[in-house]
């Protein structure tokens, strides 16, 4: 999200009336944002209601207002009475962001959805046709609110000089410009101006969540402002009721000191999310995370050698994805392409485990678990492909049918424990303080605490002394976690979590009182 500078006087009017944050820039990246004066963890320093919302590029068939999987049942192939687009029913047909946008295009255009070729077709890699309309919504807007357009998203960064030269710029060029200029009849749109739009957005657009938990994407100008770092010092929420977005901090941050943000997954190696960042986002990231190959000590990359005992196999350079890779103990070494061969062949076997849901039973336990052992002589112990399903696995065990709390046996809460504690070591630097991720795994880790406290008192272990201490403990982890999951939307599973979690904390202190 790297921008060019522009004049921007609603962006300087927003940062003087919150007196938390400035906006600066340089020629490297633009403008970007620093405190204005020392900022406390968890404090909100931006509230924003998004420029636009609409589907994500490469989106599987949907309603265009709620954004739900369409067509909801299989005999009820619900289209819009007025354009014949997918909705699911007249509440979502009369939605605004529906009535008001595409659906007069679309019939005044004459241009119907191709229901057929959708649900005959391929739609894995998405629906051509549906890739028009976020770009087209952006546009429309760009012509009702030409003030906000003007001052906050008009100059964003689109790197059309980098992506004029990739395959999704030609994808574009058909499936967006020539359908919206041609088919739809908007040649008042330049194809430059529509190439630009494409490109804010897949620079630029934050993931949205619905309340029935489905994905769009939005555009928030003044946060999108946030550099990027691989450790981040700030977090955001999106409420799936009306999409407003505030951005808070994560840790302190000193006056002056500037404000960033995440534009990739924090649970990838660097060599990955580097990768996903040059591909995606048009830069190569030198962070400190990064530019150390032990990543800042949580050894998220290292692989381990399998030619000695104890050796540990590092990049000499993790800037250089061509670097050669040699182990810390023996005279080992291999070069940068194997690693990510590797890491590739890994990777798949995560996503492919981390695309079955709870909701399928023990078997999404049962297939991480699969995969951590098969590579736990290959990767580091806190390698992120590991932090990965253990972050899965914490939240499904004491959720998952045959894998309930109360049936986990202690051999399993042990692990879970194991677990929670293993990835907290690494999110406490990747994603440190007030971080949504580490309020789960906190929440996460007080009950089998005070499930095996309670055990090791029955078995007379642990005298009471002892369990009032394992309690005392596990209070105070659970309220981190509320201090944390309460700062999330009441609407989301995290802020419901976060109320849930403060309950709790009442009677859990009620206990060790009773001792």
């Amino acid at each position: 999200m790297t921008r060019t500078l522009s004049e921007d006087t609603s962006l300087e009017s927003n940062a003087s009336a919150s007196q938390a944050y400035e906006i600066l820039q340089n020629d490297q990246v633009g403008r970007y944002m620093v405190a204005s004066r020392e900022l406390q963890a968890a404090e909100e320093i931006v509230t924003e209601m998004p420029f636009v919302i609409g589907p994500k590029a490469c989106t599987y068939p949907l309603c265009l207002s709620c954004y739900t999987p369409w067509p909801l049942e299989p005999d009820n192939k619900s289209l819009c009475s007025k354009c014949g687009w997918p909705v699911c029913d007249q509440d979502c047909e009369n939605a605004l962001q529906h009535k008001d946008y595409e659906c007069q295009v679309f019939t005044q255009a004459n241009e119907k959805f191709n229901v057929d070729t959708t649900l005959d077709g391929n739609s894995e890699n998405g629906v051509p046709q549906l890739e028009c309309i976020t770009p087209l919504r952006l546009l429309l807007e760009s012509e009702r609110n030409v003030a906000r357009w003007n001052k906050e998203v008009k100059n964003m960064e689109a790197h059309n000089k980098i992506r004029c030269q990739k395959p999704q710029w030609k994808s574009d060029q058909v499936n967006i410009v020539d359908y919206l200029r041609k088919r739809l009849k908007l040649d008042r749109f330049s194809e430059e101006y529509i190439q630009t739009a494409c490109g804010i957005l897949e620079i630029n657009t934050f993931e949205v969540r619905t309340l029935k938990g489905f994905g769009a994407r939005g555009i928030y100008p003044i946060t999108a402002m946030m550099n990027h770092s691989c450790v981040s010092n700030t977090s955001h929420s999106i409420s799936p009721v009306d999409y407003k977005l505030r951005l808070r901090t994560t840790v302190k941050i000193p006056a002056g000191g500037e404000l960033n943000a995440s534009y990739t997954h924090s649970l990838l190696p660097t060599m990955l999310r580097r990768e996903h960042l040059l591909e995606g986002k048009h830069f190569a990231c030198a962070c400190p995370r990064c530019s150390d190959p032990t990543e800042l000590g949580t050894h998220m990359s290292s692989l381990k050698c399998n030619k000695c005992d104890n050796g540990i196999i590092l990049p000499l350079d993790s800037l250089d994805s061509e670097s050669t890779w040699k182990c810390t103990h023996c005279e080992f070494s291999t070069n940068g392409q194997a690693v990510r061969k590797i890491l590739r062949i890994i990777q798949a076997e995560v996503d492919t485990v981390e695309a079955i849901s709870g909701a399928d039973g023990a078997d999404a336990i049962h297939q991480r678990e699969i995969v951590m052992k098969k590579y736990r002589s290959v990767l580091h112990p806190r390698h992120a492909f590991l932090s990965m399903l253990r972050h899965s696995l914490t939240q499904m065990y004491g959720r998952v049918n045959e894998y309930l709390l109360d049936d986990l046996p202690i051999i399993v809460l042990e692990h879970k424990v194991d677990m929670c504690r293993l990835l907290l070591q690494v999110l406490d630097v990747v994603e440190p303080g007030y971080s949504r991720v580490r309020g789960m795994t906190l929440y996460e880790l007080h009950a089998p605490l005070l499930f095996l406290a309670k055990d090791q008192w029955n078995a007379g272990v642990i005298d009471e002394a002892g369990l009032k201490s394992k309690m005392i403990e596990a209070a105070n982890i659970l309220k981190e976690a509320a201090t944390i999951l309460s700062l999330e939307p009441l609407e989301t599973p995290e802020g419901q979590i976060g109320l849930v979690a403060k309950e709790s904390i009442v009677q859990l202190e009620q206990s060790i009182n009773d001792l």
